[in-house]
């Protein structure tokens, strides 16, 4: 399970070296085996090789003449790119995928259970600044009685 943020560089390759703590857990859980692809949300998603399996296998046994759900075919499975951490532990990020998630140099390494989000560190400030103003009322109905 992964969890926490943090600040990280993208060096002048496109590369992002992934935390030690989490590092450790990624090469024993699928040898460094990645998936990025794109997030609605203007991040990236990062996923080991083994999680990622099933929400593809399952987005691609849905309906493409469905037009909603081919779109979102297209835009999750398009989008996604197979990605090994090196020796340093580092993980190369497309120019594409550094263009569709405006990242530069700084960005942020957020998990997120399963998976990381990979936001442009302004980017991910603007999603912080948009919490500081979440009330109890504005919660959906399943968070009802949430307490932290």
């Amino acid at each position: 399970m992964f969890q926490g943020a943090a600040q990280l560089n993208l060096d002048s390759k496109g590369r992002l070296a992934i935390p030690s703590r989490h590092r450790d857990m990624l090469l024993a859980h699928c040898a460094g085996q990645l998936v990025l692809t794109a997030d609605a949300d203007g991040c990236l998603l990062l996923y080991s090789q083994p999680e990622w399996q099933p929400i593809r296998e399952k987005l691609m046994q849905l309906s493409a003449f469905n037009p909603r759900i081919r779109a979102l075919q297209r835009f999750l499975v398009g989008h996604a790119e197979d990605v090994v951490m090196d020796a340093a532990g580092r993980v190369l990020v497309s120019p594409t995928l550094r263009s569709y998630a405006a990242l530069d140099k700084r960005v942020m390494l957020v998990g997120q259970g399963n998976k990381f989000e990979v936001w442009d560190e302004a980017r991910w400030q603007g999603q912080n600044d948009k919490m500081s103003g979440f009330s109890e009322g504005d919660l959906p109905p399943e968070l009802e009685g949430f307490t932290l």
